[in-house]
Order: structure tokens, then C-alpha cells, then sequence
């Protein structure tokens, strides 16, 4: 993409110097709020984690109050921006301590629609914890990553002080995924939005939820290839719902390795390992019958 979609430095043309240049030192605070900045090793951009940085406010919430987060679904881009340009939330924090007079500050808002946007956010207070952790915007941290962390740690006070170390022993966790957890919960400014929420009443522990019947109970799936009834995500989800685990990684501890159309060299692994290969029919069949 060098010369297209970004520079490409073909050259340094030393003829055009003057003696008065001055190397260039990459800034380790944020220019817009003064927080410190972090670079992950083997990434280009340095970038700012501070989840109360105006330059990126909005986009945090956003993503805050997304499905796959704190689904908080009245709390569209448009009553964000608004929000936030009235100064009545600074962080996503701050949307748990929204009154109605405040809702009705805003244009085109009504007694309605206000106590149906309260309604919604205190409802959004017992998502799951993976949610809650996908919904704090960490870096190379989404839904599953979240699952996974949550079914080691249980709460997000033991997630927050994990090391490296302790997270580099979790399953499908890298060092660059680790220390950018890390990095995340040594901001102060983070520290004090994750003490509102907690103070506000947003769940932050596990909790496990008695299934009456879990006829996939202690069984673990890999999904390889595409399948035409499932997304992977529904796939993956279908499996825990009826009391099994899913993962990205094929090893010994896998029961079925569930193979799409074009499979990937995870299928070759299964082989290899005498894992229980099934198609998507058998799949299919095996969650209809109970295991």
C-alpha cells in the first residue's frame, strides 16, 4: 500500500538539509488529555488508553453501549453525540448516572422516550461480565477474548491484577493481549470510570447460571470451515447454551472438531490427534438429540 493508501519513504535527501533539523522523538502523553501513551510491540501506532480522553470519548461509548457489549440499544451515535456535547456524560461511565431532566435537556426528547432510555440503562447493569469486559474497549480485547478471561477469572477485580505472567498462562491469551489488559487497568483515569460503574451497581462478577438440562455438558467443540445454518458465533454460542465449551485451538482436551466447507489446518491437526471429526448434518443432529 506504500505510495497508495499511505507515504512510501523512498529515500532520504540529505542535500536538503540545513543543520538545524531536529530528530524526531515520538511524545509519550497524550497531546489532548496528557495521559501517558502506550505502543504495543509489533504495532505502528502509539495511541492513547484513556477511556475519559475527549478525542475519542464518543467512539468509546459507542462501543460501549453496543450489542455485543452493554446492549443498551436506545442509546443510539446521534443521543451520544448529543449527550456528550451538552457535557452531561464525560465517559461511559456517566451514562449510569443520567436523571430524566437531564434526558430532557435534549432536543425532540420525550417523558416516553426518557423513562424508556432509564430503563434500558438499568437494565444493562446485569449483562453478563464478558460483556462488560468487551464494553471497556481494552485493545485486542473483544466478546470471546472476554469469555475466555471471564472463565479464569471470574471477576473483574482478579482480571484487574493479573500480570502478564498470569495472563500469558490463559489458553488463546498472547503477550501483546496480555500487556495491553494490563496497560489498560494501570490508567488512574480507568480506575476511577471502572470505581463509578462499580458504584453505580454494574455487575462485575460471574455469575453461573444453573442449567436444567446440559446434555453438552464438559464437551468442547472446535468450528473449522464455513457452515450454511450457523454463523460461528451462533455456533459457538449454541454449544455453551447447552452446557459445552468452544474454542479456537485444537488440542487433546477437544471432544468434536465440527468441520464447515474449506476447512483450515485445523481439521488436518484433529485428524492427527484422533479428535472426533463431524460435518455440519451431524452437528446438527448431535445438539437435536441432547449429546
Amino acid at each position: 500500500k506504500a505510495g497508495s493508501v499511505i507515504p512510501e519513504v523512498v529515500r532520504v535527501v540529505k542535500e536538503k538539509r540545513t543543520g538545524k533539523e531536529v530528530p524526531f522523538k515520538m511524545v509519550d502523553r497524550c497531546p489532548v488529555c496528557g495521559s501517558k501513551v502506550v505502543r504495543a510491540e509489533g504495532f505502528a501506532a502509539t495511541v492513547c488508553i484513556n477511556v475519559r480522553c475527549p478525542a475519542q470519548v464518543k467512539e468509546r461509548i459507542i462501543h460501549f453501549v453496543s450489542r455485543d457489549a452493554m446492549d443498551i440499544e436506545s442509546l443510539g451515535e446521534k443521543l451520544i453525540a448529543a449527550l456528550v456535547d451538552k457535557g452531561l456524560i464525560s465517559d461511559y461511565a456517566d451514562i449510569y448516572y443520567l436523571k430524566k431532566e437531564d434526558l430532557m435537556k435534549l432536543e425532540r426528547m420525550g417523558d416516553v422516550l426518557a423513562s424508556k432510555i432509564l430503563r434500558n440503562i438499568e437494565e444493562s447493569k446485569s449483562r453478563p461480565l464478558p460483556n462488560l469486559i468487551n464494553a471497556l474497549g481494552i485493545a485486542n480485547v473483544g466478546k470471546r477474548t472476554a469469555e475466555i478471561l471471564v472463565s479464569i477469572f471470574k471477576t473483574l477485580d482478579a482480571l484487574m491484577n493479573a500480570s502478564v505472567e498470569d495472563l500469558t498462562q490463559v489458553e488463546g491469551i498472547g503477550p501483546i493481549t496480555a500487556k495491553s489488559i494490563v496497560d489498560f487497568f494501570a490508567s488512574p483515569e480507568n480506575k476511577k470510570v471502572i470505581e463509578k460503574l462499580k458504584n453505580a451497581g454494574v455487575k462485575m462478577e460471574y455469575v453461573l447460571e444453573e442449567k436444567k438440562e446440559a446434555p453438552l455438558k464438559n464437551k468442547v467443540f472446535v468450528f473449522t470451515g464455513t457452515l450454511e445454518s450457523f454463523t460461528r458465533s451462533e455456533a459457538e454460542h449454541l454449544v455453551e447454551s447447552l452446557g459445552g465449551t468452544s474454542t479456537n485451538s485444537v488440542s487433546k482436551r477437544v471432544d468434536y472438531l465440527v468441520a464447515g466447507k474449506d476447512p483450515g489446518s485445523k481439521l488436518d491437526k484433529a485428524k492427527a490427534l484422533g479428535i472426533n471429526i463431524i460435518n455440519e448434518e451431524e452437528f446438527k443432529k448431535l445438539i437435536s438429540s441432547g449429546g
